[in-house]
């Protein structure tokens, strides 16, 4: 069976997913692509060869018009849960972009709706799908550290040169927490099986930041046995970048690993690297890296297709991503209030 998807958005980053993602996963096909804006719509439509008839302004004027099984949303941020919920009260399963929604609230509206529906609900959280991060789950499930004493998160990057009138990013809702370290506390949850109970951030705000918002944020972040995570995030760095996925050293009884991902465009893996030493004076040992089907977000999409087809739930549900979020909220919630936050779930 082949899923047939609408999907919504395709300005920007929503282009990309239609043109170089979604059209590598056999297990689905588009049949809708929905914009408000015209020129947008009819390039995508274009260039993906389809017919006039496919293309539409509106998630509403797509469901009348077309046969589907699933909505992949890639449009802005503010619309992702009133997207999600039309297309669900459609009898449509979704895929959403990350950040889900701005607050866990708001994302449990979705979560539950899914749920009563019997409806797959799935949170894109790409950096899942690359062989590093992958590896070092599966390394720390092995006890290969034995116990785990600290964890360290660096991500570097400079983005500060556009011209602050036509760069939508600088103005996106707290860019570093929201936008960039949500993809982190996921990769947080994912390899250590563990969550986030309380977290402590501070923002700072260069005078020669473009950003409306944060742009350059350190957190401690504790873990639900007490291990404390040292997180430091910056847009403004004129240090060596990073990798996407940052710089993780992970320190336990038996050793330590490090590791980065996502390297380069979106699904190249040669920059994913693990390494694993026994001790400080020993040499740091490459660990051997799998080889996945799909990375980036074309993994997440052929396990949405194969969940909506009746394989096992998504590893980043809706219910799921509910944990991620909290932590970002929790974080954004410290940033502004100086005080550390415990990490609260919704009711």
């Amino acid at each position: 069976m082949t899923v047939r998807i609408i999907h919504v958005g395709l300005g920007g980053w929503g282009g990309n997913w239609a043109r170089t993602a979604i059209p590598q996963v056999t297990e689905v096909e588009v049949v809708g692509l929905v914009d408000p804006v015209p020129a947008t719509l009819d390039a995508v439509r274009e260039d993906l060869g389809l017919p006039a008839s496919a293309a539409f302004a509106s998630l509403t004027e797509a469901l009348a018009g077309v046969e589907a099984d699933a909505v992949v949303i890639t449009a802005p941020a503010v619309t992702h849960v009133p997207l999600a919920l039309e297309a669900l009260e459609a009898g449509k399963h979704v895929l959403v972009e990350k950040p889900f929604a701005n607050s866990t609230d708001e994302a449990l509206t979705a979560v539950r709706r899914a749920e009563e529906l019997g409806l797959v609900l799935q949170v894109s959280q790409n950096y899942r799908w690359y062989p590093a991060p992958r590896a070092v789950q599966d390394l720390l499930a092995a006890g290969e550290l034995g116990e785990l004493s600290a964890i360290s998160i660096d991500f570097r990057q400079w983005d500060n040169d556009q011209p602050v009138e036509t760069y939508p990013h600088y103005r996106f809702p707290h860019p570093m927490i929201n936008d960039m370290a949500i993809h982190h506390f996921d990769l947080l949850r994912m390899i250590t099986g563990k969550e986030a109970v309380r977290v402590y951030a501070r923002a700072s705000y260069p005078s020669y930041s473009k950003y409306q918002d944060e742009a350059v944020t350190s957190m401690i972040i504790e873990l639900e046995d007490g291990l404390v995570v040292s997180y430091r995030g910056s847009w403004l760095s004129r240090a060596p970048r990073t990798a996407w996925a940052g710089e993780w050293s992970i320190q336990g009884e038996d050793g330590e690993i490090w590791f980065t991902s996502r390297d380069g465009s979106p699904s190249e893996v040669a920059g994913d690297r693990v390494t694993l030493r026994a001790d400080q004076d020993a040499e740091a040992e490459p660990v051997e890296l799998p080889t996945l089907e799909h990375t980036d977000r074309q993994g997440g999409l052929q396990a949405f297709a194969r969940s909506v087809e009746g394989g096992p739930a998504p590893e980043t549900s809706g219910r799921d991503n509910l944990r991620s979020l909290a932590l970002m909220e929790a974080a954004g919630r410290s940033a502004a209030s100086g005080r550390p936050e415990d990490v609260v779930l919704p009711e």
